[in-house]
């Protein structure tokens, strides 16, 4: 009996949007994956010699890139903040679209940038390679959630952040000043993998025929 492939997602808002996919790829999690009373955090998947793990985004990237899971779903953001040479990004899924910002206090916007800045993030490689290439010193504070909250408490001078519809940063008093990336979810698999298993280079198919055939849609939306 083969080994179980291991399929990685992530917690949160992609996750919701790329089920429908999943579903149409053939990777149907068991019941007990949407009740919401369950801690389980490995999931079988109905018809097939799958399972489903359910993780924290930056964990998802990991667990692939080491050959944990074989397969997984995560924002490009994550792909990109890591950078793993053991992790190939094959499919642009098209959902989950947002952007990484640079944002700070309204009132303190200005197009002049000093030679130092202390910024809040969960993303210190992208923040500190961003800043590199406008020839500032980036001092990254690492923080993984309420980001909004560092400039007015004068941990930070700004912060780096995804952003969606920006509501977020305004009720904190925050203006998104420059754009570092436009972020949508990949599927991403272990290169090994992929050489060794024909099931991954299978899903690999199947998700890049779906997003084909969603493009025609696009276009024509």
């Amino acid at each position: 009996m083969p080994t179980p492939l291991t399929f990685a997602v992530p917690k949160g808002r992609i996750l919701d949007e790329a089920l429908p996919l999943m579903a149409r790829a053939g990777v149907v999690p068991e019941a007990e994956f949407h009740d919401k009373k369950s801690r389980a955090l490995s999931f079988a998947c109905e018809g097939s010699d799958m399972r489903l793990i359910r993780v924290r985004a930056f964990d998802v990237a990991t667990f692939v890139a080491h050959g944990a899971a074989q397969v997984g779903i995560v924002g490009s953001d994550v792909v990109e903040e890591f950078a793993y040479p053991d992790l190939y990004a094959p499919v642009d899924l098209a959902i989950g679209h947002c952007r990484l910002s640079v944002a700070e206090p309204a009132g303190e916007a200005s197009g002049a940038l000093p030679s130092h800045l202390r910024i809040a993030s969960k993303y210190p490689n992208l923040t500190r390679r961003h800043f590199e290439t406008l020839g500032v010193q980036a001092e990254v504070v690492k923080l993984n959630g309420a980001m909004e909250l560092a400039p007015s408490l004068g941990l930070s001078s700004r912060i780096v952040d995804l952003v969606s519809t920006g509501r977020t940063l305004k009720e904190n008093g925050l203006v998104e000043t420059s754009r570092i990336l436009d972020v949508s979810a990949r599927l991403i698999v272990n290169r090994a993998a992929l050489k060794t298993d024909e099931r991954v280079a299978a899903l690999v198919s199947a998700f890049r025929a779906l997003v084909a055939e969603k493009a025609p849609e696009a276009v024509g939306a």
